[in-house]
């Protein structure tokens, strides 16, 4: 019962909401540009539940929580792959209420749709979490320090808040670790507040090899410390919508990064995560009351949109990128054939990062290290 109430049902509630509001973007725009839409499911698989609409739209929800999608006429799957042989027999008037009937403009507004969706929806979240409750700030404050890490040697405490290093103002933890992780066994000077007296102190961080997505490591720096919690700035009503934008425009740009260091191996690619993880910090922001969870819900909003803008294929972006080079073509699209292939590739890709991430899980939860003590 724990079990299910403190990880399963926190995170089926936010996977529905964020497929929900992902795919609403999809039908809205679709049924806007005279688009036919046949499914609007929440969940794969058998279906559960559902309902008919007027516009013969089947509403439903399915057995597995794991995602959702909109399926249009003249689609052959899920990930909107165009149906050739359904569309070749269709008349010209049924082939106007597909999707590929549309002008590619209109395509591209369709399938930016659901990730522009995801973002609209995280802005909104963050912009009524920082005029009510604040905005979330993670200040510079140790809290806690690894015996024999870099940190203790170096004569640090815990409630000792950085102020600087190497003359750099320190905000937040993050400005603390970015700086940390790019010197590794490098002497460093930082500036510290301990009460009201501010000192200063040489720290080197000690080396930390990681793994990339492709196997490069790379070294990294690492005091061995963490932070000592989070607090909240309020905002008013005008400040709420800037920061709100601005956080978004953070969380895709640390995303960003970090799906960089992955592939040039400056970040340790353990750190991708699947369902289980997912799962786990839930329950865990559940717990944690209503104001953080709606944020972990805003941060992962981001996270969606951001995901499914990346140029592979079967993804939204992966659409984009055939109709952008449809448009660069003199709207011309790509052929059948190549069309065809490039979602293949995209299947292997996605199908790949799905399983190296729910593999990264296993590792982490240590579900593997059970399996193996048992034999």
């Amino acid at each position: 019962m724990d079990l299910l109430t403190h990880y399963i049902l926190p995170f089926v509630v936010v996977l529905t909401i964020l497929v929900f509001v992902h795919e609403l973007g999809h039908y809205l725009v679709a049924r806007w540009n005279g688009v036919k839409v046949d499914v609007f499911s929440i969940g794969f698989g058998p279906e559960l539940f559902g309902w008919t609409d007027k516009a013969q739209t089947r509403w439903k929800v399915s057995l597995l929580p794991l995602g959702g999608y909109v399926k249009m006429s003249g689609d052959a799957n899920a990930a909107s792959t165009p149906d050739q042989e359904q569309l070749h027999k269709m008349s010209d008037h049924d082939r106007s209420l597909t999707l590929h009937g549309k002008t590619v403009w209109q395509r591209i507004a369709v399938s930016a749709a659901g990730p522009l969706s995801n973002y609209l929806f995280a802005f909104l979240v963050f912009s009524f979490l920082f005029a009510t409750v604040g905005e979330r700030y993670t200040p510079a404050e140790i809290g806690f320090i690894q015996e024999g890490s870099a940190a203790q040697k170096a004569g640090l405490l815990v409630g000792d808040r950085v102020v600087s290093i190497e003359e750099l103002p320190i905000q937040r933890f993050e400005d603390m670790q970015l700086i940390i992780s790019e010197n590794p066994a490098t002497p460093l000077i930082m500036t510290v507040m301990r009460g009201e007296d501010e000192f200063s102190l040489n720290v080197t961080p000690d080396i930390k090899e990681v793994k990339g997505v492709f196997g490069k490591k790379r070294e990294l720096g690492i005091l061995g410390i963490g932070r000592q919690g989070v607090e909240y700035i309020q905002r008013g009503p005008v400040e709420a919508v800037f920061y709100a934008a601005k956080e978004c425009y953070t969380l895709t740009a640390q995303t960003l990064k970090s799906v960089g260091q992955m592939i040039m191996g400056t970040r340790s690619a353990e750190e991708l995560g699947g369902p289980l993880r997912i799962a786990q910090l839930a329950g865990e922001v559940a717990q944690a009351g209503l104001p953080t969870f709606l944020w972990f819900i805003g941060v992962l909003s981001v996270s969606l949109g951001f995901i499914n803008l990346l140029p592979i294929p079967l993804l939204d972006g992966g659409h984009l990128l055939f109709y952008g080079i449809e448009v660069v073509r003199g709207g011309k699209p790509l052929s059948e054939k190549a069309q065809e292939k490039g979602f293949y590739v995209g299947f292997l890709i996605v199908g790949s990062l799905m399983i190296f991430s729910f593999w990264n899980d296993l590792v982490h939860l240590k579900v593997v290290e059970k399996i193996i003590n048992l034999f």
